[in-house]
């Protein structure tokens, strides 16, 4: 990694998290791809790489939250237990099942495109939906933190951007999301990096992250995680999730258009 390299990388994680973090998401949704069209990492490492990102960046937002008394309550802890065991099946899912770059791209946009779509459309429709909207079960909850802990697994994005704004969706208030699912994608980036990191010993290729761009990314997330938690109450809520949403949904679009060439 050359010094020009590991300065965008620090510059990439950095504002994604400031953008992202207030809204419960850790912003590897949106570094995974320029991990992977700006900043060449090849496939399936990215996904780890990612992960890296997550388990460096993510102690900055969740200090914050700490200290603002925001960590209490029992969803974090529901979301943890399911999201570990998921991130491990999705961690072997990616290495052994999905390694090619082509398909993992087609694979971000099947999920991009369509998850920037709702969130434009249910922040247009929050006042209605917000009247009709029940949060889940806590059983419901577990299960939809397994289901997302294999995407995570699988994607490398530790599954904040995914879980949130269901949960938002469902009735769950974002002072309330916001920090657990921060909390479940550092533990989860935690387990899935690791295992990735094992994985990499049995199999062919590149498995491993990339550690030194991962750690400079990471470095600009923590910092920008910890700004975007404090500024997450000074923040237009509608505003906040339209921009992602469309953030999402343009990302998505691109890596769409590239596969189909």
């Amino acid at each position: 990694m050359t010094w020009s390299t590991g300065a965008l990388g620090f510059v990439a994680g950095l504002l994604v998290s400031v953008v992202a973090s207030p809204a419960g998401v850790s912003g590897a949704v949106f570094l995974l791809p320029v991990q992977m069209s700006v900043l060449g990492v090849p496939s399936p490492a990215v996904t780890p790489t990612n992960l890296l990102y997550n388990v460096v960046a993510g102690p900055g937002a969740l200090l914050r939250h700490w200290r603002a008394g925001r960590l209490a309550g029992p969803l974090p802890r529901r979301l943890v237990a399911g999201t570990v065991p998921g991130v491990v099946a999705g961690a072997v899912i990616r290495v052994f099942a999905v390694p090619g770059p082509r398909v993992f791209r087609l694979l971000i946009a099947a999920l991009l495109l369509p998850l920037g779509l709702w969130l434009c459309a249910r922040t247009v429709r929050r006042a209605s939906a917000a009247r009709a909207a029940r949060p889940p079960s806590p059983r419901a909850t577990t299960s939809l933190a397994l289901a997302v802990g294999v995407a995570g697994g699988v994607y490398g994005i530790g599954g904040g951007s995914l879980i949130g704004p269901v949960l938002v969706g469902r009735g769950v208030p974002v002072a309330t999301v916001a920090p657990a699912a921060l909390a479940s994608t550092f533990v989860t980036s935690v387990v899935g990096a690791a295992t990735y990191a094992l994985l990499s010993l049995a199999a062919t290729g590149d498995v491993a992250p990339d550690w030194a761009l991962g750690l400079a990314c990471g470095a600009g997330g923590l910092v920008g995680g910890y700004l975007g938690a404090r500024l997450q109450p000074l923040l237009p809520e509608t505003a906040l999730r339209l921009l992602l949403g469309l953030l999402a949904a343009g990302i998505g679009a691109l890596y769409t258009a590239a596969t189909l060439r």
